[in-house]
This record gives C-alpha cells, structure tokens and sequence, in this order.
C-alpha cells in the first residue's frame, strides 16, 4: 500500500493543477493584471490564514493535528507586513473577504474546531502549496511589480525559517505518513483536500470575475 503522503498527493493532483492554471492565476503570473489585483489577492489570504494560525494553540497538544502545527511556517505576520506595504496603513479595515473567501476560511474554523484531520487537510494543502508552487508567484511579483527579493509584498512566500524547504518537506511528509488516523479517517482527510482545492479554485474564480480583461 501506498505511503499516505503519496496517496494525499496523487489524489489532489488532479484539483491542483485545475487551481494553478486558473484563469485569474494565469492573467496575475502573466503579468496583464496590475498590482490591486496581487493586493486583493493577498487580502484573501490573509482572511484563510488567519482561521488556519488563529487555531493553531487550541490543536498544538491535539494528537492528530498538533504534530503540524510548526512556527517556521507561520504566515499571517508575514501577510500584515506585505498588506500594509501594498495597501497603505488603513489596509485592516478596507480588508473584505469575498463570499468564496469567507466560506473557505469558515470551513478551516470549523475543522480546527471539531475535526483535527480536517484542519491537517487544510494545512496540507496550504503551507505545502506555498513551500513549493508559491516560490514561482513570488518570483514573478518581484519582477512584475518591483518588489525587493524577499522584501515587503512577497515577504508572505519566504519562509526565512526553514532553511531547507526540501527537507522541510520530506519530513512534513514523514509527519502525513505517520498521522494518528485508521484507514476510513485517512480517506476522508483526502477528500477533505480535494475540498481545500475547491474553495481555493472558488476563490480565483471570484477574483477573476472582478479583474475581467476585456477581450
């Protein structure tokens, strides 16, 4: 039988590259949108990473969940700098979620609260994209709209505690391999990470039908 990390991987694959190759995700690394829509961007994840660390010390002695919860991936302090740099020092109270947003960001509060493997889904999917898929965007920001490397409005993508990231990752896989979960919960914690895919494919949608490019 398959590792389970494997199995989790295979399984959003799938749903992965239906997010990456969205329509709004293309417009952005393509360069045809501006920088509002990089800011707007990083305003709704700012509202999903909130629900994810807001609950990261209820769940850090959890038996499932605790295991993940690392504070070299934490994000959203590294999200408030870019923002405040993008948007200005008002940018807390001009912040709105979009519907997709808030239900994406309802569903990580609800796991976090009653179903430790399905906060793990989400974290999954989320640090583990960003270790990886979102070097690309920051690379992208930097060159498009003249960030400093590594500096205020990409800081969201440097993880300036993890030295390795493909270390990093190896043993966050060996933490999936290793979860305290029977066969029936693992399957639902994949589904749950399709889910996680589909309110994050949700969110681009929204973002791309407010920054339509006329044809």
């Amino acid at each position: 039988m398959d590792a389970f990390s494997t199995v989790i991987r295979v399984a959003s694959h799938e749903q992965h590259t239906e997010a990456e190759t969205s329509t709004f995700m293309s417009d952005l690394l393509g360069g045809r949108l501006g920088v509002d829509a990089y800011t707007r961007y990083t305003e709704q994840l700012w509202f999903v990473y909130r629900a994810l660390e807001d609950a990261a010390d209820a769940l850090r002695a959890d038996p499932v969940a605790g295991p993940f919860i690392r504070p070299e991936l934490m994000r959203v302090a590294e999200i408030e700098r870019d923002l405040a740099h993008l948007a200005g020092p008002g940018w807390r109270e001009a912040a709105t979620a979009l519907p997709a947003t808030e239900a994406y960001a309802a569903r990580v509060a609800h796991c976090a609260r009653s179903w430790p493997g399905g906060y793990v889904a989400h974290h999954y999917t989320r640090y583990l994209g960003d270790l990886s898929g979102g070097q690309i965007i920051r690379d992208k920001a930097e060159r498009t709209w003249g960030f400093a490397r590594k500096g205020d409005g990409v800081r969201f993508y440097v993880f300036a505690d993890i030295a390795n990231p493909a270390a990093f990752k190896r043993e966050y896989r060996e933490l999936l391999d290793a979860i305290a979960a029977d066969d029936l919960e693992k399957r639902r914690i994949v589904d749950e990470c399709k889910r996680a895919f589909d309110f994050n494919g949700a969110v681009f949608r929204e973002l791309g039908e407010e920054f339509r490019i006329s044809a």
